[in-house]
C-alpha cells in the first residue's frame, strides 16, 4: 500500500435523522464506510440505500490506492449496502490491495475486498423512535463540479466554527443536516481556483434549506459566495408580528419621514453575484398561481386567465441566445440598468425590481419607459405592448406597456427603487434619454408628474398580490431586505 492518502470527508450525509453541530452528535448511529482503493480506482463504486430504494450516500470516480472515509448517520430501519467493481474482479488482491470496511458506532460491521462484480450488506438499525430537529432544522446539498477538490465551505456563528467540509470527489452529491439553535450564522462556500462550480467545468451548485424553505443556493461565483442569516428569520412568510418588528422604526410616520425611515430599514441590503439572480428564478420565480405547473413566471407571457402560449423549464431554458419570442428567458431589469449606469451593484442584481422575462420581449423592451400604448408596434403573445405613448399619458415617446396582472408589480418595484435608492437616484437622471424621461432629478419625489400619475394609478388598479407577497418573503431570504410598499401598499399614498 504504498502512496497512499487519507481523505477525510467532512460532511454526514443523512436524510431521516438530524445532526446537531459536530458529526458526533447523530440522533441516530454512525454508520462509518472506509474504503482503500486498489490500481484501479476508477473501476469502484458503492451506495446505501434504504429500504424504499432511496439513495442516502453514494461514491465513485475515485483515485487509485487511496484511502476514505465517510460517515453516514442512519435511523432505525433497514438499509442496504452495495460496492461493485466494473471489471470484475474486486478490489482485492491482483491489482493491488483495496479492502473496504463498515463499522456502526465503530463497532465492526463488514468487511472485504475479494469479490468479483459486486458485495452487499444489509444493515439493520433498531429502534422505534424517530429522531428530529425541535429548534431550526438546517440542510445542505452540494452537488461538485468537475474539479470537486477546489470545493470548500464553513458554517459558523459569531466567529465560531459550527462545521465545515472540504476534499470532496468530483461530479458527486454530498448533503448534511444540522439542528441550530437561535442566533446569526454565516455560510461560506469557496472554490480555491476562483471560477466557483459552474459552468465552465461541469454544473455544480448548492443549496442551503432551514425547515424545508431555500435561503441560499448558487454556483456561479468566483472564489467564494457568502450567505449571513439569522435564526429566527425575521419577516420570513408575512408574519404580522415580524413585520410589525421589521418596520417598528417607522410606525406613525408619513410623508418624506416616513421615506427617509423606510431608507434606513431597507438600506445596506447584501449584495448578491448577477448570476444568482437564475438561482433565484429557480426557487421562486414559478407559477405556483395560475397553471400551478411551476414553469418559470415570465410576466411579458403569462396569460393569466387562459393557458400559457409558451412555457419555460426553469434552468434548462434561461438564455442563451434567442431568436425570436419563446426561446429562452431572460433577467428583465424592470428599472433598466442604464438608468443608474450600467452593471452597477447592487442595483444590478437586485432582485425586488429584476424580473423572470421572454429574452427577446426583453429586448424589445431596451430601456424604453414603461407606459400606456396607443398603436403597438410590437405586441407580445400575451399582450405586452411596445410603441408610441398615448395621447394625453404626458409623454410622447415609445414606451413599453405590460398587461394588466403586472402594473401594480412594477409600480411597486419603482416605488422601492425610489426608496432604496434614495441617496443616489437623484444624480440618475443625466445617465440616459429615457431615465430623464421619468425621473425629476429629485431624492424625494424621484418621478416626473406624468410617470407618477401612472404609477399610482397602476398601484391603486392592480392591488398586492400573493405571488408578491410570496416574491418579497423570498427576496428577504435572498438578499435580506423586504419591499415596503408590498407589506403596506398604503403607504405609497402616504408618501406621494
Amino acid at each position: 500500500m504504498n502512496n497512499v492518502t487519507r481523505l477525510t470527508l467532512a460532511f454526514i450525509f443523512t436524510l431521516t435523522s438530524w445532526v446537531a453541530h459536530a458529526q458526533t452528535n447523530c440522533a441516530g448511529q454512525n454508520l462509518t464506510i472506509e474504503l482503500l482503493t486498489d490500481n484501479y480506482g476508477q473501476e469502484t463504486d458503492w451506495a446505501l440505500v434504504n429500504n424504499q430504494g432511496t439513495s442516502l450516500a453514494s461514491g465513485s470516480d475515485f483515485e487509485s490506492n487511496t484511502l476514505y472515509t465517510q460517515q453516514v448517520c442512519l435511523s432505525p430501519g433497514s438499509y442496504d449496502f452495495t460496492i461493485s467493481d466494473s471489471y470484475g474482479d474486486g478490489i482485492c488482491c491482483d491489482y493491488g490491495n483495496g479492502y473496504y470496511q463498515l463499522s456502526l458506532d465503530n463497532q465492526s460491521l463488514a468487511s472485504g475486498g475479494s469479490f468479483n462484480s459486486q458485495a452487499s450488506h444489509t444493515i439493520v438499525i433498531e429502534g422505534d423512535t424517530t429522531p428530529s430537529c425541535t429548534n431550526h432544522a438546517l440542510e445542505l446539498t452540494l452537488s461538485t463540479d468537475n474539479y470537486g477538490n477546489e470545493t470548500a465551505w464553513t458554517l459558523s456563528s459569531g466567529g465560531t466554527l459550527v462545521d465545515s467540509g472540504d476534499g470532496y470527489s468530483s461530479n458527486q452529491q454530498y448533503s448534511a443536516s444540522f439542528c441550530l439553535t437561535d442566533g446569526d450564522y454565516r455560510f461560506t462556500i469557496t472554490d480555491s481556483y476562483g471560477d466557483g462550480m459552474c459552468c465552465d467545468y461541469g454544473n455544480g451548485q448548492y443549496e442551503l434549506s432551514l425547515n424545508g424553505t431555500v435561503i441560499a443556493n448558487g454556483g456561479e461565483f468566483t472564489s467564494s459566495d457568502i450567505t449571513d442569516f439569522s435564526l429566527p428569520l425575521s419577516g420570513g412568510g408575512g408574519n404580522d408580528d415580524d413585520l410589525e418588528a421589521y418596520y417598528a422604526t417607522a410606525a406613525g410616520l408619513t410623508g418624506t419621514a416616513l421615506k427617509d425611515q423606510l431608507y434606513q430599514i431597507i438600506s445596506g441590503h447584501t449584495t448578491r453575484s448577477y448570476g444568482a439572480l437564475w438561482d433565484f428564478y429557480l426557487s421562486y420565480e414559478t407559477d405556483n398561481y395560475y397553471e400551478n405547473n411551476y414553469t418559470i413566471l415570465d410576466i411579458y407571457s403569462e396569460n393569466p386567465t387562459a393557458a400559457d402560449p409558451y412555457t419555460f423549464t426553469p434552468g434548462s431554458d434561461q438564455c442563451g441566445s434567442y431568436n425570436s419570442e419563446a426561446d429562452c428567458y431572460n433577467r428583465e431589469h424592470s428599472f433598466p440598468r442604464s438608468w443608474f449606469g450600467g452593471s452597477v451593484a447592487p442595483m444590478n442584481s437586485d432582485v425586488h425590481h429584476i424580473f423572470a422575462t421572454d429574452g427577446q420581449v426583453n429586448a424589445w423592451r431596451g430601456s424604453y419607459p414603461y407606459g400606456e400604448v396607443s398603436n403597438p408596434d410590437r405586441t407580445s403573445q400575451n399582450g405586452s405592448k411596445l410603441g408610441s405613448a398615448r395621447s394625453g399619458l404626458g409623454y410622447s415617446g415609445t414606451v413599453f406597456e405590460p398587461i394588466d396582472e403586472f402594473k401594480g408589480d412594477l409600480a411597486r418595484a419603482y416605488f422601492y427603487m425610489a426608496t432604496r435608492y434614495q441617496d443616489r437616484i437623484s444624480q440618475w437622471q443625466s445617465n440616459s434619454t429615457y431615465g430623464d424621461a421619468i425621473l425629476d432629478g429629485s431624492s424625494d419625489v424621484v418621478f416626473e408628474n406624468w410617470h407618477l400619475q401612472m404609477l399610482l394609478q397602476w398601484h391603486n388598479e392592480d392591488p398586492v398580490s400573493q405571488k408578491e407577497i410570496d416574491r418579497n418573503d423570498a427576496a428577504q431570504i435572498f438578499q435580506g431586505n423586504r419591499n415596503p410598499f408590498v407589506d403596506h401598499p398604503e403607504w405609497v399614498e402616504q408618501i406621494w
